[in-house]
């Protein structure tokens, strides 16, 4: 029997509604932050005080919550955790080769001062994977990274996370900006726009916090040369792509443009002094060995490799060859949840169904993409099949509890947008009137943390947004971009994220990595706010409307 969700369950009131079903966010934040529970523990328990709330709040039938938080769980092994696994495997398969080796020594042939290393991986190549393949692929690769080169497991995966920050937006072939355009009916372009004038601010200053934050402020002064050049060459070029190419390339062009920009830099400017950890002083840098272009090359031809199939990967006409004309895809309603739910008013004018269609798309999916980088990569570093085999079973062996932990909470996203508890939390924000400014990033920011995407949190509360300004009689176009915007920096608290980042070599300390994100996330936060606050209330005009981006595109 079909079943109409209600957003303010709780006698009616919205409020006492929102904090009821706040409960889990708050057990999860209480989990890690305070408890330091395991991430694979935080995320079941959590999902089964989730499953039991949305019963009892919203009277949610049992078997729609289990079906619900079944099909997220199906989500969280396919296509999420496919992409770590495969990405994982390509790293290890570098490692096996000894390749890794020669890696860590043309990275530290540019520079081997850990500031500016930093700055090489986790912010310049870590930005260009996430805009090549997104979805946690590129933290859990940097992270590895630096950890090769001596950087601390937790400390290299913080800063990997908080790096990711500034490509976030426009990730995985611009994803994030496409399903905002759709949902809202906007179209991309214009929120490209948008989102094109509020992170390049963030873009500038990451960079110099990354440095502040491994090294101190005395130290960052040090390079702050280097660090300008990479800030704000990534800035500049996230602003014109943006605004002048839409939402498609402004990861790719920015991450290069910067990458080039930095490492001519360095051929040119040395800091006074080599900056390393204070557990690396005292110790003599091993003599790295001399390799020759094509040895390293061939080192990073597994990267290179990945780049290219992913980038195809990523494309609309790549996908709609293999889906639309191949037919290259399995799809089947999701038992017991498909066609059984209904949204309702405000968040759609009239009862709407909520469709449950899972897809299977081996061949179009970005884990795919990266296998397939990793099985040319076998052939081109002379791998025997039989190591490749064992290196792969090694891998799953290796991501077996973050594979359960991004089940688990893949499992609580969706039963959360199921049941209700996203929008009704949407909602509560949104009843804040002319204090939604401040509110709307905060809003995409609760998103990505829900469902560890913006992407998601786009599809989740971009028409939300949009409703909600028109109503306020402010522009739409800055409180949609806001949503993406102020997602991008809840990223790097996701559980989600989190168990990807912890993947490698930090299982089971998920709780400390939080623990070292989240004050970061907030300071962040706090940053947009202010930037979508002068934006609404100081600077309107710096926001494009919808006739421009129209006019510009004619």
């Amino acid at each position: 029997m079909p079943w109409t969700q209600d957003y303010a369950a709780l006698g009616g009131s919205l409020g006492l509604t929102a904090l009821a079903v706040s409960i889990p966010i708050v057990f999860l934040f209480w989990a890690l932050a305070v408890k330091g529970m395991k991430g694979y523990v935080a995320g079941l328990i959590t999902l089964a005080i989730s499953i039991v709330d949305v019963i009892i709040v919203y009277k949610m039938p049992v078997t729609l919550a289990l079906s619900a938080t079944a099909y997220g769980m199906l989500y969280g092994l396919w296509p999420i955790a496919w992409i770590v696994i495969t990405a994982v495997y390509l790293y290890n398969l570098t490692v096996v080769s000894g390749q890794f080796d020669i890696i860590k020594s043309s990275i530290a042939s540019i520079s081997d001062d850990r500031r500016l290393q930093a700055l090489i991986v986790a912010f310049c190549f870590g930005a260009f994977l996430e805009g090549a393949a997104g979805f946690g692929a590129p933290v859990a690769i940097t992270g590895a990274l630096l950890i090769g080169l001596g950087f601390d497991p937790i400390k290299a995966a913080g800063l990997c996370l908080i790096a990711n920050t500034a490509p976030v937006a426009f990730g995985a072939i611009g994803a994030p900006i496409i399903t905002a355009g759709a949902v809202t009916g906007m179209g991309d372009f214009v929120i490209s726009q948008a989102v094109g004038r509020q992170l390049p601010f963030l873009s500038v200053i990451i960079p110099l916090y990354l440095v502040i934050l491994m090294a101190g402020w005395k130290s960052a002064k040090e390079v702050m040369p280097a660090i300008l050049v990479t800030g704000v060459s990534f800035a500049v070029a996230q602003w014109w792509s943006a605004n002048y190419l839409g939402a498609y390339l402004p990861d790719i062009i920015s991450s290069l443009f910067s990458l080039v920009c930095t490492t001519v830099f360095l051929r040119f400017w040395k800091p006074k002094t080599v900056w390393r950890f204070p557990h690396e002083r005292g110790t003599k840098e091993p003599e790295m060995k001399k390799y020759t272009g094509g040895q390293i090359a061939k080192a990073w031809s597994p990267f290179v490799i990945l780049t290219v199939m992913v980038t195809i990967w990523g494309t609309p006409s790549f996908k709609t060859f293999i889906l639309d004309k191949l037919h290259l895809v399995l799809k089947f309603s999701w038992p017991g949840l498909d066609g059984l739910i209904y949204k309702a008013a405000p968040i759609v004018a009239k009862p709407t169904v909520y469709e449950a269609i899972f897809k299977w798309d081996f061949l179009s999916a970005g884990g795919t993409a990266i296998l397939i980088a990793a099985i040319i990569s076998t052939i081109i570093l002379g791998i025997k099949p039989s190591t490749a085999v064992k290196v792969f079973g090694d891998t799953l062996k290796q991501l077996m509890y973050p594979v359960i932990n991004i089940s688990a909470v893949l499992g609580f996203a969706y039963l959360a947008n199921y049941s209700g508890l996203s929008y009704t939390l949407g909602l509560f924000f949104a009843s804040t009137g002319a204090f939604f400014p401040v509110l709307s990033p905060v809003l995409g920011w609760l998103g990505v943390f829900l469902t560890g995407s913006d992407t998601s949190a786009n599809a989740l509360f971009g028409k939300l947004q949009q409703v909600t300004a028109e109503q306020l009689g402010m522009n739409p176009v800055l409180t949609v971009a806001a949503n993406s915007s102020g997602g991008v920096v809840g990223k790097m608290i996701s559980p989600q994220s989190i168990a990807v980042a912890a993947a490698t070599t930090l299982v089971g300390r998920e709780s400390e990595l939080f623990k070292f994100t989240v004050k970061h996330s907030l300071a962040m936060l706090a940053a947009v706010i202010v930037i979508i606050c002068l934006q609404a209330y100081v600077v309107p005009g710096m926001i494009p409307v919808i006739a421009d981006a129209a006019a510009f595109l004619h």
